[in-house]
């Protein structure tokens, strides 16, 4: 049975029993507009691990944007917010990674607050501590502590001190184990902020408690490994799983296809063998690519080259590095027909302009399905579409990448549980 015949078998004989996430419709989680928060000190957990150009100035500042409302809310009830944020990955303090920039960006947002960065909280405790009128203390990058990264309880007790409650709006760094994000419920009344309520409602509610079928699910980045659990997720929840990047290679590769220089995980070939077959057993397709652009990363050759997987030359030095027209249209025809859609990672290398067409055209097949609900998520993903019209298209653009998907995966985040036990 060839791959159509398949798609409209599933679309014609879909039978389904949704899974019931019980766990998830109690969540003991207190949101900052359910309650009073007035006049405190709040240590505010946010993701602003926005893009950097290679300058390290901000390429895109769509994190700082997400949580405006939860900033405006807290500086309306008269508080003083002490927030957190890591940039990128130092492992130490290094200059190229402050929150200056950050602090000047949302200055530009915020015009009428005071907003001050503080390079070394632990030498500026008093002055923090004593501070009442509304203002913004922004302490510099988590991550330059050591403390944050190992969860170190002392650490988490010292960030604590600083303030009367804490609130997690960092949904993207919710699945970290780390002291700004799990260590410091321990120590205050902890609450959630707006986008972290969004993003728990949007996920639990159109992916997790009652999709919409056809559900489909578009899965691409470079490495399976990272991957496995979810797609085994996905498995149970969609009922189509398009493949792309890297990590249809993979699968490629675990069908017998020869797949020339491009970026393949080896050691786990035969857990995509695995996977595929699992799906056979179920009412999932997975879908990978019929036609491929092959060239290589750092030049054209000449907008690349277009092979069937079947017939890629065994006699050249060529990389997969995007879909191909064939398959851009096959996935377009699933996308257009689906009533719920997730996606995650570029299906090429959109590193180079050339061979992001494919990334492009999902998106764009995307946006125009108007029936459906479309859920976005990913830092390369978010990279790829940023500067991109018709964003007002997507229904929900997640802050999470890793967060989102292991969310999707396990119904719930390390630090959500945390709020969860928090008095």
């Amino acid at each position: 049975m060839g791959l159509l015949d398949s798609v409209g078998r599933i679309d014609r004989s879909y039978s389904r029993t949704v899974i019931n996430f019980s766990a998830l419709l109690y969540m003991k989680i207190k949101f900052i507009d359910e309650y009073d928060i007035l006049s405190k000190k709040v240590l505010l957990r946010v993701d602003f691990n926005v893009t950097l150009t290679p300058d390290f100035k901000i390429a895109d500042d769509f994190r700082i944007r997400q949580s405006i409302p939860t900033l405006k809310h807290l500086l309306d009830k008269k508080n003083t917010i002490i927030l957190l944020s890591h940039l990128d990955r130092p492992e130490k303090r290094d200059k190229r990674y402050s929150l200056a920039p950050v602090a000047d960006r949302l200055r530009r947002f915020l015009p009428n607050v005071g907003i001050e960065l503080v390079n070394d909280f632990k030498k500026n405790l008093d002055k923090i501590r004593k501070k009442k009128n509304p203002h913004i203390y922004i302490l510099e990058n988590i991550r330059f502590y050591k403390g944050e990264k190992t969860n170190d309880p002392r650490f988490a007790k010292q960030l604590a001190s600083l303030a009367d409650v804490y609130v997690n709006d960092a949904f993207g760094v919710s699945h970290r184990i780390n002291a700004s994000t799990v260590g410091v419920v321990k120590f205050l009344p902890s609450f959630g902020g707006l986008l972290l309520k969004k993003e728990i409602e949007m996920i639990k509610r159109y992916i997790l408690d009652s999709p919409a079928h056809p559900f489909t699910a578009i899965i691409g980045g470079a490495k399976i490994s990272t991957k496995i659990s979810l797609i085994n997720k996905l498995l149970e929840l969609a009922d189509y799983l398009l493949i792309g990047g890297g990590l249809a290679n993979t699968f490629l590769s675990a069908q017998g296809f020869y797949i020339g220089r491009s970026f393949c995980e080896y050691e786990r070939v035969e857990i995509a063998r695995k996977l595929l077959f699992k799906a056979a057993q179920t009412q999932t397709a997975i879908v990978l690519p019929e036609d491929v652009v092959l060239g290589h990363q750092d030049n054209s050759e000449n907008g690349g080259r277009v092979f069937k997987v079947s017939e890629i030359p065994e006699n050249e030095d060529l990389s997969i590095l995007d879909i191909g027209p064939e398959t851009k249209a096959r996935y377009a025809a699933i996308i257009l027909r689906s009533k719920t859609i997730v996606w995650n990672g570029p299906v090429g290398f959109i590193e180079n302009p050339i061979f992001r067409q494919g990334t492009d055209f999902i998106y764009y097949s995307i946006t125009q399905n108007k029936d459906a609900v479309s859920i976005v998520g990913g830092g390369d993903t978010l990279a790829a579409i940023s500067k991109k019209e018709y964003l007002d298209k997507i229904t929900h653009i997640s802050t999470g990448g890793g967060a989102m998907l292991e969310f999707i995966e396990k119904g719930t985040l390390p630090a959500i549980q945390a709020l969860e036990q928090s008095d």
